[in-house]
């Protein structure tokens, strides 16, 4: 695993409250059962694929179509179309609501990292965010397209290094994932039947801040690679568009990935039992129930992961700022609280971080230090003087 450290004193990184939101259009696990028994009459492993949706604990998804379009398929470059036109729709609020919660504003963003596997645009999405948002034409850019799931967690990596090596900076991350466009009629394998009852839509944002800000200190980020494993999940480019490649073994891989999660956090000099919070991608329900397992933590340490799962199915890029979204609207967690969030994805790849959950922006710490030192008297809350 390739690692970064934090110590005292180097430039810090927040990961703040992120925005979520999620096509109109609902599709239930009945439903879905419904369609799968309707569509595949005959299909020999029909049983076996209704029995694999049911496993999967998924009722509810968000489709950015009605399932009456969703289920036609009108040849790729009408897809493509309908993701560009439905980003363009969707993700300015998304990122406004963002940037409020950072306390940020647009012209204060140095970087947008932008994630999606479900849509393809170049110019990527961000160099539209910024003509027509008020990002500064200086805004460095960084599309990332083909890490999948894990393209969350590697997002918010990409961002603690950024904001390490130029100190004070603030990056904007935007994950776009329309996975309902990437549906292909014609595939009928079992690994393509499931992710039908599976993939959900959802569109995330967050900013990192590299001074001040309330969420997760990052401190450490790591990445992995399962070797000789990049066909297990991947996308057959086609005629149609991207057709999903789901190897039976993939399952299988929190036994291979678990024990990279205990490295990092390790060389952290913490405990992965003492921890006080996870946020990973949850891809399935086997990928929590293994974590658990093999990390020997309680079922409710991955609440939060489980209850995106639940709710709006595997958002791929998106699940990470959907299941932390959650962690915010429960409170947050108590000042210095340690956590990990992680994605996982195709490769078979790994993209992990560590930190602290800070609640004191750090003025505000600075100043307190500061009037502590000097014998002065900390302000109430409601503006009162304490001492």
């Amino acid at each position: 695993m390739s690692l970064r450290s934090q110590t005292r004193g180097e430039p810090m990184a927040t990961l703040c409250r992120p925005a979520i939101a999620v096509p109109e259009h609902v599709i239930t696990m009945q439903q879905t059962l419904d369609l799968a028994r309707e569509t595949h009459d005959g299909h020999p492993q029909r049983d076996l694929v209704l029995r694999l949706i049911r496993n999967t604990g998924v009722q509810t998804r968000h489709l950015v179509q009605p399932i009456e379009e969703t289920l036609r398929h009108p040849g790729f470059e009408v897809r493509n179309r309908v993701y560009e036109a439905e980003a363009k729709k969707r993700v300015p609020e998304v990122v406004g609501r963002a940037l409020e919660h950072a306390e940020v504003e647009a012209a204060e963003i140095d970087l947008i990292v932008y994630v999606s596997c479900t849509g393809f645009m170049m110019p990527s999405l961000t160099a539209w965010l910024i003509n027509t948002m008020g990002f500064r034409p200086e805004t460095r850019q960084l599309p990332i397209a083909q890490l999948g799931c894990a393209a969350g967690g590697a997002a918010i990596n990409r961002a603690h290094d950024f904001c390490r090596a130029y100190p004070q900076s603030n990056v904007l991350i935007v994950s776009c994932e329309f996975c309902s466009l990437c549906y292909q009629p014609t595939d009928i394998g079992v690994g393509s039947l499931l992710s039908n009852g599976l993939f959900g839509d959802a569109v995330s944002a967050a900013v990192v801040r590299g001074e001040g800000g309330t969420g997760m200190r990052l401190e450490r980020n790591g990445s992995h690679l399962v070797p000789d494993t990049e066909d297990w999940i991947s996308y057959a480019v086609r005629d149609t568009g991207f057709h999903f490649l789901l190897d039976r073994r993939v399952p299988g891989t929190m036994e291979m990935l678990a024990p990279v999660l205990q490295n990092l956090v390790d060389l952290h000099g913490w405990s992965v039992q003492a921890m006080d919070f996870f946020i990973v991608h949850a891809g399935g329900p086997r990928i929590l129930d293994d974590l658990c397992h093999f990390l020997q933590l309680p079922p409710g340490m991955f609440r939060y992961s489980r209850a995106t799962l639940t709710e709006r199915g595997n958002i791929a890029s998106s699940v990470v700022f959907d299941a932390l979204a959650r962690l915010f609207e429960d409170g947050g967690a108590d000042d210095d609280a340690q956590g990990l969030i992680a994605g996982f994805g195709p490769g078979i790849t790994a993209e992990c971080a560590v930190g602290r959950w800070v609640r004191r922006p750090d003025h505000e710490a600075v100043r307190a230090d500061e009037l502590l030192a000097s014998g002065g008297t900390l302000p109430a809350p409601g503006g009162a003087l304490l001492g």
